[in-house]
């Protein structure tokens, strides 16, 4: 006999426990199903042991760049990368233990450690036991894909999960990937003190920004020794002696790159593959993903996917705003919808890049007459100031509608400096309102009544 619930959630990432103790609150019934570590991704594998990370890397750089400001340090900079781990490790911890803790300590929420598979749109079975409810939840989340390139498999290789448990400093880290999480791990090894390679197989880095922004950013992470390699269309994998070697071209053997550690940041897979989805009957598009409509309700009525596995956003703010619009949805009267949202988001490369709404290449995609500006990092006193003036600001607006339909903002607080436009956004107010705020002196931001004062028509 199955054991009943209100309703079942089935992961603890980023959506899940905050709904699970909204349902609660509301006086339901609630099984939490985790089958390993509170939190999910961001708080285990993601945004928290890597930004802990590149904390660290960056108070190394400054330390070496000392002199700059007038300050001496006596010999080299050292980096003990035990402690360095052990830092990191010591605030994940916290933060799974207090996710743990507040999920068994409230009222109406059962706990269940196990791995949670449907045997019908409404029953899940974990460790043996039958639960069942008229909701059920779905948030688990993702993981790093491993790519199917020769010789992958015989060399002993590195995802963002597993590098997050070395230890030692790598001599030379060979990165697949130019994308988000490879360009993170890349520079904070570079500044631990590794050789770092990045192969990429696009003509560019981060192939889904403009032009400009990703040829910026390999500017950025060349200038602090970073070697890119890109258009390497054929990539594979083999053994030397102890060195890894990365072959970038098929045809042409001399075309390598050899290291002593390998990490493949190529992309992610949701995990949806042991859920049992086709005993509830639960449909995925071709990579995996949950199907699901703009108030995250799947094909069968009674279960919804939230966060990464739905494919409808990568990110714990994008987790959290499922989580938002669901529980909206069931107890506050909303109609809160996915497309909604405007999609923001940012890379913790140092600068960082944050980026909200279209690119310049999505917005000339729609038609629309156009203005946009940019703004070098070097005109802006903050940066000065911190002898931190690389990147740029950019702006692309409607110019009938004065609506602001994209930013990026790549430089010294880009990722704070962004969200403020944000609110601009979605109140769908004119551009000009910005020239009319009295910004303080001396920030990054007193800087956006001059940003849209370059707007010019595309």
């Amino acid at each position: 006999m199955a054991t009943r619930y209100d309703a079942i959630v089935i992961g603890t990432g980023q959506s899940g426990p905050p709904l699970a103790s909204r349902m609660a609150d509301e006086g339901l019934k609630i099984a939490v199903i985790e089958r390993k570590r509170f939190g999910g991704t961001c708080v285990n594998v993601g945004c928290v042991p890597t930004k802990t990370l590149v904390a660290s890397a960056r108070a190394a750089y400054i330390a070496r760049r000392s002199a700059d400001f007038g300050v001496a340090i006596k010999g080299a900079v050292k980096v003990d990368m035990r402690k360095v781990k052990a830092r990191k490790d010591e605030i994940v911890n916290k933060g799974t233990r207090g996710i743990a803790k507040w999920m068994r300590s409230t009222d109406n929420v059962t706990v269940y450690k196990g791995h949670g598979r449907f045997e019908g749109p409404k029953t899940v079975r974990v460790n043996g036991e039958l639960l069942e409810a008229e909701r059920i939840f779905i948030d688990v989340g993702g993981r790093a894909l491993v790519p199917d390139m020769p010789g992958i498999p015989d060399v002993p290789y590195l995802t963002n999960s597993t590098m997050l448990d070395v230890d030692v400093l790598p001599e030379h880290l060979v990165v697949i990937g130019g994308s988000y999480i490879g360009l993170e791990f890349a520079q904070m090894y570079r500044r631990f003190g590794s050789r770092v390679t990045v192969v990429e197989m696009g003509d560019r880095l981060i192939g889904r920004e403009d032009v400009d922004v990703s040829d910026a950013i390999r500017e950025i992470l060349e200038g602090e020794g970073i070697t890119v390699r890109l258009k390497a269309e054929c990539i594979s994998a083999k053994m030397r002696g102890k060195k890894i070697v990365v072959g970038l071209d098929c045809a042409d053997a001399s075309k390598q790159v050899a290291g002593s550690h390998l990490l493949l940041a190529v992309g992610r897979v949701p995990n949806t593959g042991d859920l049992g989805l086709d005993k509830a009957g639960v449909k995925t598009d071709a990579r995996g993903f949950i199907s699901v409509d703009d108030e995250l309700k799947t094909n069968v009525p009674g279960i919804w996917a939230m966060g990464d596995c739905n494919g409808r956003g990568a990110f714990t703010h994008t987790s959290y705003n499922d989580y938002e619009i669901v529980a909206a949805n069931l107890f506050d009267g909303g109609r809160r919808k996915v497309s909604d949202r405007i999609m923001t988001y940012a890379l913790f490369i140092d600068p960082p890049l944050g980026r909200a709404g279209l690119s310049e290449r999505e917005a000339r995609a729609t038609g629309k007459r156009l203005l946009a500006g940019t703004l070098e990092m070097s005109s802006v006193g903050r940066a000065r100031e911190r002898s931190e003036t690389l990147g740029f600001m950019k702006m692309v607006v409607d110019a009938d509608s004065e609506r602001i339909l994209g930013v990026a903002f790549l430089g010294i607080e880009g990722d704070e400096v962004m969200q403020s436009i944000l609110h601009l956004m979605h109140a769908g107010l004119s551009y000009k309102q910005i020239e009319r705020i009295m910004y303080v002196h001396p920030t990054v931001m007193e800087y956006l009544p001059t940003l849209v004062g370059n707007l010019e028509a595309l």
